[in-house]
């Protein structure tokens, strides 16, 4: 069954045709114009704010007129992320989708559900003849997942709305009231190179086959980094290593899949040097083996030795500094219970050219122990002498228990289903936090389908799920309380 043909369709049509617009962060200009297009076509007033934003507005239906207005929000953008034999072009290629039972997912690449299916929702009431709802402002941001560009740059005026619905949430029993907030640290290191010594042999060693995924959502699951493996693999040869270069992970809020170097042993120390990766990585199929279970080492021998290596002096400050980065979960919340509060996800390593450069992202729900971790990061490589940058910090969305729109929500979801709703905050970076700097006034709750593996190539979105959450939500605007 193709996608756009599964229920309830005013969703689903609605994501096969934006899934068929190209729309990576900081390149949305295309996915722009089509809601545009999109909101002009169906004649209801369409805007976009200095920074790309779009806001659709419609009208209330009649009899919901003395209902509050309700803003509707998800970003546009999409993580981009494929497996390394994959061969996809997603600056112009559409994402190719496959139903799998009661789940769709992406051939080889993310799916974009993470926040698709958010968006293509807020279309689907947009396009609706026979929906009842109170007075609508969709909000579409931009570039959310490389910096959160657009909620940071909103123009308020362009709202009136006291209600925010946020459509950016992966668990559908989930009610969520709160979010981390985040910070980038970023570093650059010129390190010095010398001949690499005669007699030797060339290796590319690679690591493949981790399940990678969210770096918010996913800290707490135990799931291996690559470039801490990849390094830890360098720091213990028992054989002298000469580094010429080191490519680990991708995006700045993806725990890395994959990472792959180029080193060069002594000739003779060849044998010991590859029957240490093989026992190696079965000491970390071991180590990870309830949750990564294809992890793998491969060697491949090059034909010649590059001519020049890192010095020795620089490698080993390099490796030190990688090996000793606090990765994972720093410090979990004392006031939520199984909640991360802090941590911090080492997303990519490149060595090459003369140049060491790392990409990091810290996350926390409270300020102080986010300048906390964020200080930990930056003095590790403080250590070293490597240049460092901190960009893109974001506050996180406190919890505000005691809200209007969450009880009411509660109270239809407990009714609806007959069990108690999930009320949470996330360690994911939802927008809600800075459109609360923007928008003080407006009750804000985040909510969705199932979502799973975002940000890697094994994301898929629950059909059923769907399917839950959009009654959910059609019965939530109906009972939307009056002004």
């Amino acid at each position: 069954m193709e996608v756009k043909n599964l229920e309830p369709r005013e969703i689903w049509e609605n994501f096969a045709a934006l899934n068929a617009v190209p729309r990576p962060s900081k390149k949305e200009e295309r996915v722009i114009q089509f809601m545009v297009d999109f909101g002009k076509s169906l004649g209801l007033k369409t805007e976009t704010d200095k920074i790309g934003n779009i806001i659709i507005k419609k009208p209330a239906t009649p009899g919901m007129e003395d209902r509050h207005t309700v803003i509707l929000q998800s970003h546009v953008d999409m993580v981009h992320q494929k497996n390394s034999d994959t061969v996809f072009d997603f600056d112009v290629e559409g994402i190719r989708m496959i139903v799998d039972g009661d789940w769709v997912r992406a051939d080889g690449t993310t799916l974009g559900a993470d926040n698709g299916i958010g968006v293509a929702t807020i279309m689907g009431l947009l396009a609706s003849t026979d929906i009842k709802h109170p007075a609508l402002e969709a909000m579409f941001t931009v570039d959310e997942e490389t910096g959160m560009t657009g909620a940071m740059e909103l123009e308020p005026a362009y709202y009136d709305g006291k209600i925010l619905l946020n459509l950016d949430t992966e668990d559908d029993d989930e009610l969520s009231i709160g979010c981390a907030g985040g910070i980038d640290t970023n570093t650059s290191y010129d390190y010095t190179r010398e001949a690499t010594p005669i007699d030797t042999v060339t290796y590319t060693i690679s690591l493949r086959g981790l399940m990678g995924g969210h770096s918010g959502m996913d800290i707490d699951k135990g799931r291996a980094n690559a470039n801490k493996l990849m390094t830890r693999l360098l720091y213990d040869a028992p054989v002298d290593v000469f580094l010429h270069e080191f490519d680990g992970g991708s995006l700045r809020n993806a725990i890395p899949r994959e990472a792959t170097v180029l080193v060069s042993i002594i000739s003779e120390h060849k044998a010991d040097f590859e029957s240490y990766v093989k026992e190696l990585e079965e000491v970390m199929r071991i180590e990870f083996s309830p949750i990564e279970k294809n992890l793998k080492f491969t060697l491949e021998l090059a034909d010649s030795s590059p001519a020049t290596c890192l010095s020795p002096a620089d490698q080993s400050r390099i490796l030190s500094a990688l090996y000793a980065l606090h990765n994972g979960v720093f410090k979990m919340s004392l006031n939520f219970e199984n909640l991360v509060e802090t941590s911090s996800s080492l997303a990519r390593v490149l060595i090459k050219d003369g140049n060491f450069g790392t990409k990091s992202l810290q996350r926390s729900s409270v300020e102080s122990t986010k300048n906390d971790i964020a200080n930990t990061i930056k003095s590790t490589f403080e250590l070293i002498g490597a240049d460092i940058e901190q960009t893109g910090d974001y506050p996180g969305w406190e919890p505000n228990p005691d809200s209007a729109i969450l009880k009411v929500m509660a109270k239809m979801y407990r009714d609806r289903y007959k069990e108690e709703p999930q009320i949470k905050a996330c360690h994911a970076g939802l927008e809600c936090g800075i459109l609360g700097k923007h928008l003080p006034d407006v009750d804000m709750i985040s909510f969705g389908p199932n979502i799973r593996h975002a940000h890697s190539p094994d994301e898929c979105v629950q059909i059923s799920s769907v399917e839950k959450f959009w009654g959910f939500l059609l019965e939530v605007l109906k009972e939307m309380p009056k002004k």
